[in-house]
């Protein structure tokens, strides 16, 4: 222990660096932080000097689990990870098993689940959107989002049974097929959408006061995007290609008519802009589908134990917060050798420090929301 003298007598004096400087705690239990991230920040009066992310608060070791599990059930603990993104993170490792096993997928399989990961895509947005304005102060947003998420849920309910970590896809295809209200359904969420959706920007996105706290906040640069590997949203705010959907892909991707959006803004509103944007995307994607669900099989056949061929398999997948990567290594068993997820919420936390770095501590709410964390799939 250091007596109170030898404390004020090692303090930095005036003009010495290090002077007036404070660290403080954000976290681990925030409601800023939208889960259990612990921040220490060093501050110079309202000046931001250094951030460090301190994690493993929820760390559960999923890639070890996954190692003990057969190759049909890990994919279902990635549904614990991004939890926003169940369906898209079980796209993936269902991907990735079929790419090892050499396995085709029915095509109306590849429809539906290329609609579940859509309207995951949105309602991961929605809950995103209402957050990122309740942070800023506006309540109001945030049951406007969840009018329309609770409409997608219903519909996830109804065919997967589950309305948030979902366990719906297998390597081949998916569990069962669709209910029988599926379509009528979705048709309905997307009549609601396009009559609600002008509320977002008449609330929020033209607001002077939101404008005011997001434009020039969080500033990241093209080149420094792809320094510290950021993807999703966060890369494509700074007019940087990343879409996995159209750099790289996958299911029946390729086939579909929809744009990749990019603004080159580079900060905080920019990545508002864009995933507001990629909202009205994935309804475009769901509209060419959702009357043209081919008949067949939901499910290839495949043996009741799997075994992956002995090698290294890779798979990334575009999920709501960016690039989900999984991969394998297969000694030949029926549980892998070695798993490794690439979560996109880790590397977009890695460029907080820098984005926000000489700006206010009042700025920091707005550019880490708009990184949109999801703290389970940065700790997995």
């Amino acid at each position: 222990m250091y007596r109170e003298t030898e404390i004020i007598k090692d303090a930095p004096q005036f003009g010495e660096p290090g002077f007036g400087d404070l660290v403080i705690n954000v976290g681990p239990q925030h409601p800023a932080t939208h889960g259990v991230l612990h921040l220490i920040i060093t501050l110079n009066g309202e000046t931001i000097k250094d951030i460090k992310p301190n994690l493993g608060y929820i760390h559960r070791s999923i890639e070890k689990m996954c190692e003990s599990l057969t190759y049909r059930q890990f994919i279902y603990v990635t549904s614990r990870m991004d939890y926003l993104s169940a369906h898209i993170n079980n796209h993936a490792c269902a991907l990735v098993v079929e790419k090892g096993l050499q396995v085709e997928v029915p095509e109306r399989a590849q429809v539906i689940r290329v609609l579940f990961d859509e309207l995951t895509r949105i309602a991961s947005h929605e809950l995103w959107w209402g957050a990122m304005a309740m942070d800023l102060g506006a309540f109001t947003p945030f049951f406007h989002s969840f009018r329309e998420r609770e409409t997608i849920n219903v519909i996830m309910e109804e065919t997967c049974g589950a309305r948030l970590t979902m366990n719906y896809y297998v390597p081949g295809g998916v569990m069962w097929d669709l209910h029988p209200d599926f379509q009528k359904r979705v048709k309905d969420f997307i009549t609601l959408y396009k009559k609600k959706i002008h509320e977002y920007d008449e609330l929020v996105t033209g607001n002077i006061i939101f404008q005011n706290r997001m434009k020039g906040i969080g500033y990241i640069s093209p080149e420094d995007v792809i320094s510290y590997g950021c993807t999703g949203p966060v890369a494509r705010g700074s007019g940087v290609h990343s879409d996995i959907r159209k750099v790289s892909p996958y299911s029946i991707y390729s086939k579909l008519d929809f744009d990749e959006v990019l603004e080159t803004g580079g900060d905080s509103f920019a990545r508002y802009v864009v995933r507001i944007k990629e909202m009205h995307q994935s309804i475009k994607i769901i509209e060419q589908l959702i009357d043209n669900i081919p008949e067949g099989d939901f499910q290839a056949k495949t043996k009741a134990v799997l075994k992956l061929p002995k090698g290294e398999y890779y798979q990334s997948v575009e999920t709501a917060r960016g690039e989900l990567g999984v991969y394998i290594v297969s000694e030949g068993g029926t549980t892998p050798y070695r798993i490794k997820f690439r979560s996109p919420g880790f590397s977009n936390l890695s460029a907080l420090n820098h984005m926000i770095k000489g700006g206010k501590i009042g700025d920091l709410i707005a550019a880490m929301g708009t990184l949109d964390l999801v703290i389970p799939d940065i700790d997995r």
